[in-house]
């Protein structure tokens, strides 16, 4: 048979090593596949830019629609992020026949119902691995590797940017915003970091993650999102006084009241696998009742990394193209008409533990006062630490608490921060033990 013609979308960074991995790896490839696949078009911005990769035997265009509407065009590669145009291109690629690779986390996460549908009525397949944790195979762990399991809770560190932010935090002693900047120079975070530091970017992952774990639909907007720019280097270093490491945390978990959806940081304890994943690598763990709690680790994002992802599906693609449509393996992991209608919980009925620190007066009667609402909110403390001040600040007074409704937290905090002896707003960071339970 002859070669499967792919067209692909966008030759930036993840384009490029696309292109690399093809075509340095196409003798193994195709052994793998069962037949070669040779990029024949591709649309960029700028069709003029030196590229980082070989172009031989590639049409090139500024018009993508000229890719999706190639004839000679089996699979459209999508590597051009955002919405749109990409939304409208991989349903004109659907409507035209054509199967669908793509690294595209917010298309999938806001659009995927719709572009599913679409795919399974046309009878194609949208592959999606290298949408969450870039080379991690991750997606493909979960929905085949994992099928045997019913799937009670995972949590990821899914965005390498405020991972390295937070380990350099926590090394050097640095502040969040002197780290960001850096994190910039060195090409981690966009000139604009708002998707990565405050959660949208680990948002869309999660969203994708939990949708093949539990068989639910894609629901990003039921996402609690919370981001990383008010953790301070004191919080940083009370935390691992106290033996946990902050990260920002991916996090979904089945519940008998339905399922939860939250991206926030988190203290984890410091001896568990996942605290231990530095810089800007990637790790997801997820608890199934017959594996039990298993890790994935490696680089979330990267030219290749990336790539690796994309030919893997390719190759996926590829093995299926003469196969019946009904026995592929589903896009969500579950058959479409078996997605269940478990309901999101919202954040005010998760049930989870807490780090809290406050800033006092130094005088008889505030830590009563403290206690008290915490117990009238049915509030247990785990651990305390008070921090001496000099004549200058107030005391900082440090509490670890046992599991709560967060909205019995929220009570809790209102009362206290009412307080005439509470100096500014109390910081509250969620806490989770990870453990096998």
């Amino acid at each position: 048979m002859g070669p499967v013609k792919i067209g692909l979308l966008g030759l930036g960074t993840v384009g490029g090593g696309t292109v690399n991995v093809l075509k340095r790896n196409a003798e193994e490839i195709s052994r793998r596949a069962g037949r070669a696949i040779e990029v024949v078009h591709a649309s960029a911005r700028d069709i003029s830019r030196p590229r980082s990769c070989d172009l031989t035997g590639i049409t090139l265009t500024a018009n993508p629609a000229d890719v999706v509407e190639n004839p000679n065009v089996d699979v459209v590669v999508e590597l051009m992020g955002g919405d749109q145009p990409a939304h409208e291109l991989v349903m004109r690629a659907i409507a035209n026949g054509k199967h669908v690779v793509t690294a595209n986390k917010a298309l999938i996460a806001k659009y995927g119902n719709e572009i599913f549908a679409a795919a399974q009525k046309k009878g194609v397949m949208v592959a999606f691995e290298a949408s969450v944790a870039g080379g991690i195979p991750i997606i493909k762990s979960i929905r085949e590797g994992l099928s045997a399991n019913r799937i009670q809770w995972l949590a990821g560190i899914i965005n390498g940017t405020g991972n390295f932010i937070l380990t350099e935090m926590r090394d050097k002693g640095r502040d969040f915003a002197d780290v960001l900047a850096e994190a910039q120079r060195l090409g981690y975070a966009e000139a604009d970091p708002t998707f990565d530091v405050e959660g949208i970017d680990a948002a869309h992952k999660l969203t994708i993650l939990a949708s093949i774990a539990f068989g639910i639909p894609l629901q990003f907007s039921k996402v609690t999102t919370e981001g990383i720019t008010g953790i301070t280097r004191e919080d940083v270093v009370y935390a691992e006084e106290l033996g946990y490491r902050i990260k920002h945390l991916g996090i979904a978990r089945r519940t008998d009241e339905g399922v939860e959806l939250r991206v926030h940081p988190t203290l984890i304890p410091e001896r568990r696998l996942i605290a231990n994943v530095d810089g800007v690598m990637n790790a997801v763990l997820v608890k199934g009742d017959a594996v039990g709690a298993a890790m994935f680790y490696g680089p979330g994002a990267g030219a290749e990394p990336t790539a690796s992802a994309v030919v893997a599906d390719l190759v996926d693609v590829v093995r299926a193209l003469t196969s019946d449509p009904e026995n592929r393996v589903p896009h969500l992991a579950f058959q479409p008409d078996a997605l269940s209608n478990l309901p999101i919980l919202p954040m005010s009925e998760v049930v989870t533990a807490y780090y809290l620190r406050m800033q006092v007066e130094d005088k008889p009667g505030v830590l009563a006062d403290v206690t008290r609402f915490m117990a009238d909110s049915g509030i247990s403390i785990e651990a305390m630490v008070q921090k001496a001040a000099d004549e200058t600040k107030p005391t900082s007074i440090i509490m670890v608490t046992h599991r709560v409704k967060e909205k019995d937290m929220l009570a809790a905090i209102g009362k206290i921060e009412a307080l005439s002896s509470i100096k500014g707003k109390v910081t509250k960071i969620r806490l989770e033990q990870l453990n096998k339970n």
